[in-house]
């Protein structure tokens, strides 16, 4: 996304969001290689307005000399990426991709798969708040009494609750869940837990660190220390 190709790497920091924060989180720690799971640049650029959040970070990047490498859906459908990790996190050892890609057998979207054993759903839910480190969990539609089939998706993919449906999933868990996906849950007896958007991927970008320690032989590899939720509850905030 920005710097020169050619750059010998001095050190890497991950984290999921590039933001002014993680860039001078890099900067000093010595790193001059920046992995983020959201790209710097989304959408293409017409012009680098330094007015504008985007074009300041893309300014800070090149004058501190950063390299900015985004890893966005490449790392969301593969094995050990975004979900499947989120999965094994929860507890979730074995099971498949939601969604299957040509790319390999173990490849797609979100994941499915089963706990080794089943938990109330009262029981569950405070293991996931726990889990993700997340405390404003959402729920559309009902809890089940006990919960062992689990379906995943790191991010916004509310979509794809019909699919986790389908293939028998006891809950649904992602987030961004719009108005009409929560109505649908509760006429259709689905049970859709949003954990935010930052929670449900950040677990992730410790497997990044080990794929780039053991794949590439990287020693200097760090997961950011400071980089936490963007947004917090209100009774967290007065808390």
């Amino acid at each position: 996304m920005v710097g020169h190709p050619e750059t010998e790497v001095s050190g890497v920091l991950i984290g999921l969001d590039p933001c002014l924060a993680l860039f001078a989180e890099a900067v000093a720690a010595g790193a001059n290689t920046v992995v983020t799971h959201h790209p710097l640049i989304f959408h293409p650029l017409k012009k680098i307005d330094l007015a504008n959040v985007e074009g300041r970070l893309i300014s800070f990047a090149i004058t501190n000399q950063l390299n900015v490498i985004g890893c966005h859906t490449n790392f969301d459908v593969v094995a050990d990426g975004v979900s499947h990790t989120l999965a094994k996190r929860l507890g979730v050892e074995n099971g498949a991709p939601l969604t299957r890609k040509k790319c390999a057998a173990e490849c797609g979207f979100g994941w499915l798969g089963e706990m080794a054993d089943s938990m109330p759903g009262a029981d569950f839910l405070q293991m996931v708040a726990g889990q993700l480190h997340q405390p404003n969990i959402l729920v559309a539609g009902r809890m089940p009494k006990q919960v062992q089939r689990i379906a995943v998706c790191g991010g916004s993919c509310g979509d794809l609750a019909p699919l986790a449906m389908q293939q028998g999933a006891d809950v649904f868990i992602t987030a961004e869940i719009k108005n009409s996906q929560a109505r649908w849950a509760d006429d259709a007896g689905m049970c859709l837990i949003d954990c935010g958007h930052f929670s449900t991927e950040n677990v992730a970008v410790s497997s990044l660190q080990k794929i780039m320690h053991e794949s590439m032989g990287l020693p200097d590899v760090h997961v950011s220390q400071t980089q936490d939720r963007p947004l917090r509850g209100y009774l967290e905030l007065e808390a």
